[in-house]
């Protein structure tokens, strides 16, 4: 993957953890309103160069991929999650960890064409920026036990119909 498509697929799992994560302190019942706080959200991108449209657009399809995704596979994901999360319930975990949990097992699941350990990488990548060591081992290690899960066929891609 050349460095630039990494770059950007980084920035748009910033943004959408960012609006996945304000989801914890709002009600949304529509995908109107889901897409209004996506578009009003700063873009990342935007804030070191505002002349690449081309990127922008490409950000806003994948981030967008991202955040839709989640909101309406919440409970499939959440149930996912607590296969794996020993000893804790989905309800108790950190908004941080969740959110972060949520993004990569949508990604593992829903987008055959990300590689699961690209997942597990970039969500500790966004643990260390929004979270701290701690998070980043939990979360490694629910991600990691997920993937080896995947690996041996003890569970399978999610049909998106």
């Amino acid at each position: 993957m050349p460095a630039n498509k990494k770059h950007s697929r980084r920035i748009d799992r910033t943004k959408a953890f960012q609006v996945l994560y304000s989801l914890h302190f709002t009600q949304i019942n529509t995908i109107e309103t889901l897409k209004e706080i996506f578009l009003n959200l700063p873009n990342p991108l935007e804030e070191r160069n505002t002349g690449i449209i081309t990127e922008l657009d490409t950000q806003i399809s994948f981030s967008w991929q991202l955040v839709e995704g989640v909101w309406r596979n919440v409970t499939r994901l959440d149930k996912i999650i607590s296969q794996f999360s020993q000893n804790w319930r989905v309800d108790r975990l950190g908004k941080i960890e969740l959110t972060l949990l949520r993004i990569a097992t949508f990604e593992m699941y829903y987008c055959p064409d990300v590689p699961p350990k690209v997942s597990l990488n970039e969500a500790l990548e966004l643990a260390t920026c929004f979270g701290d060591e701690k998070a980043r081992k939990f979360i490694n290690g629910i991600l990691d036990a997920i993937i080896k899960a995947i690996e041996t066929e003890k569970i399978n891609y999610i049909d998106k119909n």
